[in-house]
């Protein structure tokens, strides 16, 4: 135990910059490109639907421009991740969960006071309007520092082995959750975003080391929590009860009009797909078509060997990021890892588990192929963070590598264990 927290204390020491992992980018270009056809082939289908519907005048290419600004600037972000040193975000860790807080509190006062500037959809306040610019949703930039801030506050309790002490780590890393937690879930009634901000801080958690008494402690008060939240909105329970009842709920039942049809897509896509502007629910049937429901679109355009090739890109990008966590030194940046890693398989895993009806909906976006701005500009700088710690690893865990070292001579073996430099 000494040794490893001698070797975590020494990680800028002993770890230089090196040739990040490219592979990173080739699965998110790939993932963004399936996304950019898809919106390109149901774009103008939602764009008559909605000037049928509302007397809009969006031109038929009008989501996929929208598409491609977002691309962009979720590039830059990716850039701007991958070059800002991750000391300097550490170190500002607290004042970007001050400012994702402040931010959600900004919200939550323009919704009372009616203001033009909180974008109100169904009943929830969850955006800024910007005007021509767009909107913003605070609750991502919250995510975003709560990552940042956690990361660095438990990688120091790490070092001191106080990773299990309730009043000076698990305690304030509570707090910090709830608050974050009750501005997302309760006021903005988001609960995907909730769910995958636990998420977050869950991963990080893990990656800690908590003991499993601890461990068993924080599930059951996250799935209490979980509960409640659930209970305190009519809508969830509805959402809940209707899954529950599986295939045999009532049709007509609005809570459960959605997952039917995204059942019925991804049915309707059989093998191959009816093919790119082929697609029958994108024109009216299937709600949220481009953004939270993208996946069962896809199911019915590019068919089962289609959506098979995209969960395949998100596992092996998942996989990606877990292999840079593993080969990564300094706690702080393994924590790092983990959160994002705990982001993005959220997202992935509600999203697809609810298209497919193994999980009630929860609207969660699907990272690089849902349509939208915020949630794919900050999801997309969190994997450029990613992309930067890759920068950092060792061909080898260091701390195996020391403790097998020790284990070898008292078992009298010599023979050396190094992972080829491709793992680096």
């Amino acid at each position: 135990m000494d040794r490893a927290k001698e070797w975590a204390g020494r990680a800028f020491d002993v770890v230089r910059k090196h040739r990040p992992d490219y592979q990173i980018v080739l699965l998110m270009g790939l993932l963004m490109l399936f996304g950019l056809i898809t919106i390109y082939a149901v774009g103008p289908q939602h764009a008559n639907l909605l000037n049928n519907a509302t007397g809009a005048n969006y031109s038929d290419d009008y989501f996929f421009i929208k598409q491609l600004i977002s691309l962009a600037l979720a590039l830059v972000a990716f850039i701007g991740l991958a070059v800002i040193p991750y000391k300097w975000l550490l170190k500002h860790g607290g004042l970007f969960v001050v400012l994702g807080v402040l931010a959600c509190f900004v919200l939550m006062i323009a919704q009372l006071a009616h203001s033009g500037i909180a974008e109100c959809t169904l009943g929830a306040c969850r955006w800024f309007n910007l005007g021509p610019i767009g909107s913003l949703q605070p609750a991502e930039f919250l995510k975003f520092g709560l990552l940042i801030y956690i990361a660095g506050f438990l990688g120091i309790r790490m070092q001191q082995g106080k990773v299990n002490d309730w009043k000076e780590t698990l305690m304030p890393i509570g707090i910090v959750t709830g608050i974050s937690l009750i501005f997302v879930v309760v006021i903005q009634k988001d609960l995907g975003t909730g769910m995958s901000l636990a998420a977050i801080v869950a991963a990080m958690l893990f990656m800690s080391g908590v003991n499993k008494k601890v461990g068993l402690t924080l599930l059951i008060a996250g799935a209490l929590i979980g509960v409640l939240f659930i209970v305190m909105a009519p809508h969830r329970i509805e959402r809940v009860a209707t899954y529950f009842q599986g295939d045999s709920a009532d049709s007509s039942d609005s809570s459960n009009y959605q997952s039917q049809n995204a059942k019925i897509a991804l049915g309707t896509g059989f093998w191959t797909g009816l093919g790119i502007g082929n697609s029958i629910q994108a024109t009216g049937y299937l709600p949220e078509a481009i953004n939270d429901s993208v996946f069962a679109i896809m199911g019915e355009t590019f068919g089962f060997i289609g959506v098979g090739v995209i969960i395949l890109l998100f596992v092996l990008l998942l996989i990606r990021m877990l292999k840079i966590m593993d080969h990564l030194l300094d706690p702080r940046l393994k924590l790092l890892a983990a959160g994002v890693f705990g982001w993005f398989g959220a997202h992935v895993i509600l999203n697809i588990a609810a298209m497919i009806g193994v999980f009630p909906l929860t609207g969660i976006t699907l990272p690089f192929l849902s349509f939208g701005g915020t949630s794919m500009i900050f999801i997309t700088a969190a994997v450029g963070l990613v992309f930067q710690l890759s920068r950092y690893t060792t061909h080898s865990s260091k701390l195996k590598e020391d403790f097998d070292e020790d284990t070898r001579r008292r078992r009298g073996l010599g023979r050396p264990r190094y992972a080829s430099r491709r793992s680096a």
